[in-house]
């Protein structure tokens, strides 16, 4: 199995696990049900990395962060559920599983499951989204949406779209159901590597807000913003956001 299907394949069966636990907890307390998903598809995750790939270190939200990872050549960073709000609330679809490869310097693989919507996207290969409308579509968090998001939509001319967790927001632009995520709020490795990825499979542009690369595996995992978009809205957002 290749490092592509991998991704895919454990992205999948813990959004599996996820609708699980919802199933079995629906009526628990909402802290319950994320605390309990959170340990499900993380000890998943790990287990399976483990098995599959037992020489290669790994960054797990969910895990103690082992130095042993700066001196690999193989990382897999990911984040076992994102979006723990959005899946605790169960009429809700924006919340997502992350699994991501880097190496020597490059994230080389990435899977971003959807699993409340059926849908897992995957690198190699991830089609384009659909042409863009007139008015861009900024997509936000529901609870907090960051000012430079407002800023870039008044530059634009555009419009906001609200949205939970941060794989779902990157999907949405992959769907074409939105044209570009700024984030500036703060965030880590595990909340951007696979939907980095997976955007970058499909032709989107990915960068920080002040237009230099996303550098993964860094002692310090805190990545704290992030521009994903349409090609063709690069230039002017990052106008707005440098």
């Amino acid at each position: 199995m290749s490092d592509h299907e991998l991704a895919a394949a454990l992205a999948t069966e813990a959004g599996r696990l996820l609708l699980d636990v919802r199933t079995e907890l629906a009526e628990a307390p909402a802290d319950e049900r994320k605390a309990v998903g959170d340990k499900r598809s993380h000890d998943f995750l790990m287990a399976a990395l483990a098995k599959q790939r037992p020489k290669d270190a790994v960054l797990s939200e969910e895990g103690a962060d082992d130095p042993v990872r700066l001196r690999s050549e193989r990382v897999w960073i990911v984040d076992p559920l994102d979006g723990t709000r959005e899946f605790s609330e169960l009429d809700r679809d924006d919340w997502a599983v992350h699994v991501a490869l880097w190496q020597a310097g490059e994230l080389i693989a990435g899977a971003v499951a959807l699993p409340a919507q059926g849908i897992t996207f995957a690198t190699p290969t991830v089609a384009a989204p659909p042409a863009a409308p007139v008015a861009p579509r900024i997509v936000v968090s529901r609870t907090r949406p960051p000012a430079i998001a407002r800023r870039v939509r008044d530059a634009l001319n555009g419009t906001l779209v609200e949205m939970g967790s941060a794989g779902a927001k990157v999907a949405a632009v992959v769907q074409g159901r939105a044209d570009v995520y700024v984030h500036a709020g703060g965030q880590y490795e595990w909340d951007s590597a696979a939907p980095v990825a997976v955007a970058r499979a499909a032709g989107l542009h990915t960068s920080r807000i002040d237009g230099s690369p996303l550098q993964y595996n860094r002692p310090d995992p805190l990545l704290p913003d992030l521009v994903v978009c349409r090609p063709e809205y690069a230039e002017a957002v990052l106008a707005v956001t440098q």
